[in-house]
This record gives structure tokens, C-alpha cells and sequence, in this order.
């Protein structure tokens, strides 16, 4: 077996077993509890939390939406939450987990997004998610994914790393996206101390198929579940007039040398194989609306056959749903082998 074969396999096996079962808490970092961090942001009566406040449910029904905010203001760190989402008809549904200062930078705010779009009956959530610095929404880097897993049926851990260099979205400890920061750039990578937000609400207008399919409030309430907190970041003191890259320099060094911060050979491959059989929508690849290519694109000829030009992919992928558990290690690699020869007949067949 080739060394490539070897990695693509270890890689599999990674993906398997995390998304199949996923780690009681994300990159073992000890999580908060809800009051330790966050409070409510908007449709409070519609915000339930657990009696030891380690979960929160949101809803979404005919009177209002709902959503929480951080405490505080946050320079660069790993932010996590387990987060199961409402299931059945969710059409017009919008679920998010994400970091903004639009409250505090109007017209030049930063964000990181993922976002949950809510889908008809009997289609999966479909996830997306966003990069936008210095206001940077008409030039936004989106991308969209199915999951190999039904995100319904329980919870998984998603994450956003962001440092002064780099950003990575991870799903169960798998970097599904990363964002490289480059001089090209300029302000378009976000540069600001920013809150941690999560939301549900309405979104008819636009979320499922353009907006033709809208929320059905006879399957309301549409309940979303967090769980597991990490706001593992620099949170910035307000009374210092510091700087936040001075208040944040240890914060950072520790950082740099953790492990969700580090991308090894095993979690590239890992998220090139995420991203080869999951990813539905790329910026890079939509030259309708971007015509010129972004510098932070690493576009490949052979990855680019496999999008249209408006960026979608020619072959939609199917979501996954796993009706068992893996039950052993054996069992992964077995899948990930013939996973492997498939692909290989798949590419030798091309070549022909």
C-alpha cells in the first residue's frame, strides 16, 4: 500500500470515528457553563436553560425567534459548542453559531459564521460557512456543505479557531475549512475583537430554495440545543486602553502551540477528504459573481472540474445519515479501505 494510500486511510478512519462518535467535549478543553459566559440576547421567554446550566435550548415559533450573546468581547481564541438541531419540516429555519462586532462596527464589521439552513421535510440541514472582515459582505467567502451524519439525532461539536494568522472551522475536532491570512488580503480578514452570538429565527425570505419554501409554524416550536461552551480566547479588559494585540500576547503564545491550532499532515488530509465528498458551494469556484479569483483560493484545475461556473457542485452530495455506531477500529478501517479503492477506481477510469 502507498504512503499516500496509508494517509488517505489514516485520514478516513479520523473522520469516521469522530463524526460517528464524537469526543465528550471538543479538543478536551473544560467547557463553561452558560451563565459563566453568555447572556441573553433577544426572545429571553423563548430561552431554556437546564437546571445546572450546562444546556440551553433556543426557539423559534410564531412570536418570536431567539438568540444569546457572549459577556464579553473576545481577540482571537478557540470558540466551541455542541449543538443538536430541531428536525422535521425546518424550511425557512436558520440556525447560527457565530462571532460578529457589528454592534460596535456597523459598516466595517467582522464575522465568522457557521449558519444551519433548515430544509423541507425529509432533506437534511444544509451548513454554510462565512468570512467576512471590514465589512467585507459583498466580497463574502462562503462556502456550503452537507454532513455525513444526521445533525438532528444528537449533538456535534463545531468550532472556530481564529488567530492573528489563520482561521479553521472544525466539526468533532475535523478542520473542514481554513482560512489562510495573506498580505492580499488587506482588510478583508478579520482584524477585531468580536462577541460570540448564537440565533434562531426566521428566515423565509431567502434561506430554503430562495425563499419558495417558508417556515410552517404548525411544526413549531423549532428548538436548537447548546451544550458544552468554549470561549477559550482572549477576553479583552475594557477599562485597559492597551491595545488588543498587547492585552492578548500571552493569550496568544499559549494559543500557538495548542493542539486545535496546529494543522498536521493527518488533519489536512482529513479535510481535503471532508471537503472532496461534502462540499456543495465554494466562492472560489463562482466565477458569476466573483469574477476574479481570491488570493486566499488555492484553486486546482482538477478539483475546479467538479463545480459549475456559479459554483455549485456538478454533483450535489447526498447527506449521510449513520444508523449505527462504529463499533470498532477495525470496522473504520475496513470502510476507509474500501472507501480507498473506490476512489482509486473511480480516478483510473477518469484517467482513461
Amino acid at each position: 500500500m502507498t504512503a499516500t494510500a496509508t494517509a488517505t486511510i489514516a485520514a478516513a478512519v479520523l473522520v469516521a470515528g469522530f463524526f460517528a462518535v464524537a469526543s465528550p467535549t471538543a479538543f478536551n478543553v473544560t467547557p463553561i457553563s452558560f451563565d459563566g459566559g453568555y447572556t441573553p440576547l433577544f426572545g429571553e421567554r423563548n430561552i431554556v436553560r437546564s437546571p445546572d446550566g450546562r444546556t440551553v435550548k433556543i426557539l423559534l415559533n410564531q412570536h418570536s425567534g431567539s438568540g444569546f450573546i457572549s459577556s464579553a468581547l473576545y481577540y482571537h481564541g478557540l470558540f466551541s459548542a455542541s449543538i443538536k438541531l430541531p428536525s422535521d419540516y425546518t424550511a425557512g429555519v436558520v440556525v447560527a453559531f457565530y462571532m460578529s462586532n457589528g454592534d460596535i462596527f456597523e459598516k466595517n464589521h467582522d464575522e465568522l459564521d457557521f449558519e444551519f439552513l433548515g430544509n423541507i421535510k425529509g432533506k437534511q440541514w444544509r451548513i454554510q460557512t462565512n468570512v467576512y472582515g471590514n465589512g467585507s459582505t459583498s466580497r463574502g467567502r462562503e462556502e456550503r456543505y452537507q454532513l455525513p451524519f444526521d445533525p438532528t439525532a444528537e449533538a456535534h461539536h463545531y468550532s472556530i479557531l481564529w488567530t492573528n494568522s489563520s482561521i479553521i472551522f472544525y466539526i468533532d475536532e475535523i478542520p473542514i475549512r481554513e482560512v489562510v491570512r495573506t498580505e492580499a488580503m488587506g482588510g478583508d480578514f478579520p482584524s477585531k475583537p468580536m462577541s460570540l452570538y448564537a440565533t434562531i429565527w426566521d428566515a423565509s425570505n431567502w434561506a430554503t430554495s430562495g425563499g419558495k419554501y417558508k417556515v410552517n409554524y404548525k411544526y413549531a416550536p423549532f428548538v436548537s440545543a447548546f451544550s458544552n461552551f468554549i470561549l477559550k480566547g482572549c477576553r479583552l479588559d475594557p477599562i485597559q486602553q492597551l491595545p488588543a494585540a498587547e492585552q492578548c500576547r500571552l493569550a496568544a503564545a499559549e494559543t500557538a502551540i495548542s493542539d486545535y491550532a496546529t494543522m498536521n499532515v493527518e488533519k489536512r488530509v482529513a479535510m481535503q477528504r471532508f471537503r472532496q465528498h461534502y462540499m456543495s458551494y465554494s466562492f472560489c469556484y463562482d466565477e458569476l459573481r466573483y469574477p476574479k479569483v481570491f488570493p486566499d483560493c488555492k484553486v486546482a484545475e482538477s478539483e475546479k472540474d467538479r463545480f459549475w461556473n456559479s459554483g455549485d457542485a456538478k454533483i450535489q452530495p447526498r447527506a449521510v445519515v449513520r444508523r449505527r455506531r462504529w463499533n470498532s477500529r477495525r470496522d473504520r478501517v475496513r470502510s476507509a479501505r474500501i472507501d480507498v479503492m473506490k476512489n482509486n477506481e473511480y480516478s483510473s477510469v477518469n484517467r482513461n
